[in-house]
């Protein structure tokens, strides 16, 4: 690690899923706070903060798209992953009830994703900037009638009510987080131990090139779990693609296929390789 102060930092206000989520994997670290992902990013690369938490993607809500536009502008390195079931409370003031309750507010996907359960409570919701911040609201301005959903973390710090706990109508929501440091930080290389290596690729302008790059990692049994196209050097510069395999590069079958990628391909970058989240083999699909 650089020299950098022990500080984690993640975008949002205090409170938010992204916060929680700093304070469950590095609890010994100061969570920072930011307006916004360009600005968690910064300041690590600037040596302000050790390291952050971004969030990538959503199991309900799909991929961050803002953060697949960030990642090639950055020399940042992703040295872990973290994935945040995303459990919603209904909140409320101090002595209020559910029975109270006339409206509530959220970010506009929480609303979406406790629909349901709104309904059936004859609650009006009320789209806001976000969870935390719709609580953080709620705590400045108390109301008997208003309530708000956010995550327990937001109760305990703007010390609210929770009035019911998993008030989301489907459980399993799930968000997966990156975790970047401006050193690379690759772990040594253990046979036993479960991978997970990004990369950030432009294939070349030749008929089924990506077909063909992706060709290695079949050829060599690398499990592929994630293919994602952004357009990263415009309409005319080649489609970009961010690559999530199962492997570590200094496995001997894993540089077969890294070296069959880089052949048809024009640029190629190792976003990071870290150790996979114990999520990933308690969620695997059985085969087929």
């Amino acid at each position: 690690m650089s020299a950098a102060p022990n500080i984690i930092a993640f975008q949002g206000v205090e409170g938010a899923y992204s916060h929680l989520s700093c304070r469950r994997v590095f609890p010994e670290m100061e969570a920072f706070a930011c307006e916004t992902f360009v600005e968690a990013m910064f300041m690590v690369d600037q040596g302000k903060a050790k390291l952050a938490m971004i969030p990538l993607e959503n199991s309900t809500a799909g991929r961050v798209e803002e953060i697949y536009r960030l990642m090639p502008k950055s020399q940042l390195h992703i040295i872990g992953e973290h994935f945040e079931p995303v459990s919603h409370c209904l909140l409320g003031i101090k002595g209020s009830s559910i029975e109270q309750l006339k409206t509530v507010s959220s970010h506009p996907q929480a609303l979406a994703q406790c629909d349901g359960k709104i309904k059936l409570l004859g609650i009006e919701p009320i789209a806001a900037f976000d969870t935390a911040g719709s609580a953080s609201e709620l705590a400045q301005n108390p109301s008997l009638t208003h309530g708000a959903i956010a995550s327990s973390l937001a109760a305990e710090l703007y010390d609210l009510e929770v009035l019911q706990k998993n008030f989301q109508d489907v459980t399993g929501n799930t968000t997966r987080f990156l975790i970047l440091s401006s050193e690379q930080g690759i772990p040594e290389y253990e046979a036993d131990t479960p991978y997970i290596t990004s990369l950030m690729f432009t294939v070349r302008n030749i008929p089924a090139a990506l077909y063909k790059a992706m060709g290695g990692f079949s050829t060599n049994g690398i499990n592929m779990v994630k293919l994602e196209s952004y357009m990263g050097n415009g309409l005319t510069k080649g489609a970009s693609f961010h690559l999530d395999v199962e492997g570590h590069p200094n496995d001997r079958m894993m540089q077969y296929a890294l070296k069959e990628l880089e052949f048809f391909t024009k640029e190629m970058r190792n976003l990071g390789t870290y150790k996979a989240h114990e999520f990933r083999a308690q969620n695997r699909p059985l085969p087929e």
